[in-house]
């Protein structure tokens, strides 16, 4: 079973992916960093804790990260694809009170768990890279790292270059990428071809599976319809930060390069995921044993299954 600590920004796809870390029977969550990205780090932490409370899983750690990029500049939000409150159409009550902890916490969580513990970054890489800043040699006890982030090749989501995670702090995923060993990237090259279609998101809602089970539907038709304005003829909607997830549990399903990542910081192309897919010789490919381990297709079908077997199971 995998020990995680889940960096995120819930937001629609990033709850989802949360739902299906505590639903799957290989994820041990073992704690949850809260920061912008989708909505504010404010409610961003109380979707978090909302979910924990659902799932009766108040046990996992909720740490409080960052609130804005390290370049200083204002985050920037999209309520018209998550909602005003990251859920779509849906609120957490006001009586939701998860214990928001310290940011150390992650350092006392990757020593309890040295050389176990994985790193999955769905949100922003702020906190991420803030952790390297702050303990570069504890990071070093960490066991792999995933993010979804980039866009290699191909259009981004939020410019025609840029993805967003890597758009919202370039400097952050820089830091990621340049000092995370055993890093895997899920970029939009596979993400925007995962796709839950309505006839998925009907076969997890016929009953009442689990306590996330009342959520999908109302979150889902809000984030399908901003897909339908977004992509004009799109049957569903991408849920990229769960594709990170599968990645982890099931990496036979993906097809893989290593190659060592640039994030663009220049405003003109600000976000730009950069590396080398030219051909390699042998000792070249010998020289990428340090790059990332970069997503570039997937078998969609073994996906939705996965997806589907997760999202009927009893908390």
């Amino acid at each position: 079973m995998e020990k995680v600590l889940l960096f995120c920004d819930p937001g629609i796809d990033d709850s989802v992916a949360i739902m299906f870390a505590l639903l799957h029977s290989n994820i041990d969550v073992v704690g949850i960093v809260s920061s912008y990205g989708n909505v504010d780090k404010e409610q961003a932490t109380n979707n978090a804790a909302y979910l924990l409370e659902l799932a009766g899983r108040m046990d996992i750690p909720l740490i409080g990260a960052a609130s804005f990029p390290l370049s200083g500049e204002p985050a920037v939000y999209y309520p018209e694809i998550h909602g005003e409150e990251g859920l779509g159409p849906i609120r957490p009550p006001d009586t939701i009170s998860g214990t928001l902890e310290n940011f150390s916490r992650v350092f006392t969580i990757i020593d309890e768990y040295e050389g176990e513990l994985v790193i999955v970054d769905v949100g922003r890489q702020t906190s991420l890279a803030s952790a390297f800043i702050l303990g570069e040699d504890v990071m070093d006890k960490i066991k792999a790292y995933y993010v979804m982030g980039g866009a290699f090749l191909v259009p981004g989501n939020v410019t025609p270059l840029a993805e967003a995670n890597f758009y919202g702090d370039p400097i952050a995923a820089n830091v990621v990428s340049t000092r995370a060993e055993n890093l895997t990237i899920v970029p939009l090259n596979v993400t925007n071809y995962a796709v839950l279609t309505e006839d998925v998101i009907s076969s997890i809602t016929d009953q009442e599976y689990n306590a996330f089970t009342s959520l999908i539907r109302p979150i889902y038709d809000y984030y399908a319809d901003a897909y339908a304005e977004l992509v004009p003829g799109i049957d569903g909607a991408p849920f990229h930060d769960l594709v990170t997830l599968v990645a982890l549990t099931n990496p036979e399903l993906f097809d893989f390069v290593q190659r060592e990542v640039t994030v663009v910081d220049d405003e003109s192309v600000k976000g730009l995921s950069v590396a080398d897919f030219r051909p390699l010789s042998v000792e070249e490919e010998e020289e990428t044993h340090r790059g990332a381990h970069i997503a570039l297709d997937f078998r969609y079908e073994e996906y939705i299954t996965i997806f589907v077997e997760t999202m009927k199971k009893q908390l």
